[in-house]
């Protein structure tokens, strides 16, 4: 067994602290990163944390978006979800099985990743680390440096290759032994532990839940899901509605072939799009829901524009803003 491993880069404290607690023991480190669609930090956080904390580490890293296979895990997990839509342990088991693959591809004989024993609810117990490890066809291949201590000596510990004695017994959630360790090393710059998965968040996750039960899961409809107010119209087609200047942005860069888009003819008013089967009735039901959702809403009637993607010229209605009964009805 050659000293070389890999080591899962979130680009947090626990995985910085066990890259380096394994080079204080000259362990060849190849770094992985892997991203989701619902990484809350994927716009420009998580690549970046895990970018710098390769280079402060002086190791190589690979980022490898694993988002299209992933939705398969989310729609149908073996192990179930947790407190929301979040299948943390076939995630877990998911992102070994890559790191394996990735494993054998470097000629790397085990993998290390900043697991603390206690920290997440539902993938971090000993039993689940046990499934997720078993399942993943690498018992006795990953090493938990941070906790090392809770667990039956690795393989590379058994051939000599680490030093047990090195590593530590952290456990539970609180921060202060790591934080502690990393003053030690001299570390000052991480991130915060706020970043984390939209899928353990309930208002995204009731939208997931949303699409899983109208056949429509595909990375186009996620990627939406972290925008705007979301409506379900019918059982083919949604509303979504800008919050705000920066969301009429992303929404308007986000719109497809076959979309219907909408606002106040008139006035200042949120982007929206219709996404699905609309006929004519629907996009009056879809406007009325727009109209309210301006300051305009106490007229009787406003005028709304809407064109279907990629047609460019617009069709205008009159239309009265729907009630808040009418709203509620159908907000997702």
């Amino acid at each position: 067994m050659d000293k070389k491993a890999v080591a899962l880069l979130s680009g947090g404290l626990d995985s910085i602290l066990a890259i380096r607690l394994m080079l204080e023991q000259e362990v060849e480190i190849e770094a992985l990163n892997f991203l989701t669609v619902f990484c809350t930090c994927t716009r420009k956080g998580c690549q970046n944390a895990a970018k710098t904390a390769a280079e402060t580490l002086k190791v190589p890293l690979k980022i490898v978006n694993i988002s299209e296979e992933y939705l398969q895990i989310v729609k149908s997990p073996k192990h179930g979800y947790g407190s929301n839509m979040n299948p943390c342990i076939d995630c877990r088991i998911f992102i070994f099985k890559k790191a394996k693959e990735y494993m054998e591809k470097v000629g790397a004989s085990f993998i290390i990743t900043g697991e603390v024993l206690g920290e997440r609810p539902m993938s971090q117990r000993k039993d689940a680390i046990l499934l997720i490890e078993k399942e993943a066809g690498l018992k006795g291949l990953i090493l938990r440096p941070l906790s090392a201590k809770f667990f039956e000596p690795t393989i590379p510990e058994n051939q000599g290759l680490i030093n047990r004695n090195r590593l530590l017994d952290i456990s539970g959630r609180s921060r202060k032994p790591q934080i502690a360790l990393a003053e030690g090393f001299g570390i000052n710059d991480y991130p915060c532990p706020a970043g984390g998965c939209l899928l353990t968040d309930s208002g995204f996750a009731r939208r997931i839940k949303d699409l899983i039960e109208h056949d429509s899961l595909d990375l186009s409809n996620v990627r939406l899901l972290k925008t705007g107010r979301h409506f379900r119209l019918t059982e083919n087609a949604k509303l979504i509605i800008g919050r705000e200047d920066s969301e009429n942005a992303v929404l308007e860069a986000q719109i497809e072939d076959g979309d219907i888009c909408l606002r106040l003819s008139d006035y200042p008013s949120p982007f929206s799009i219709i996404r699905g089967d609309a006929d004519n009735g629907l996009i009056e039901l879809a406007a009325s829901v727009v109209a309210y959702h301006t300051k305009f809403r106490g007229q009787e009637t406003l005028r709304i524009d809407y064109r279907k993607v990629p047609i460019l010229n617009h069709t205008t209605i009159s239309i009265r803003p729907a009630k808040l009964e009418e709203v509620e009805k159908i907000r997702i």
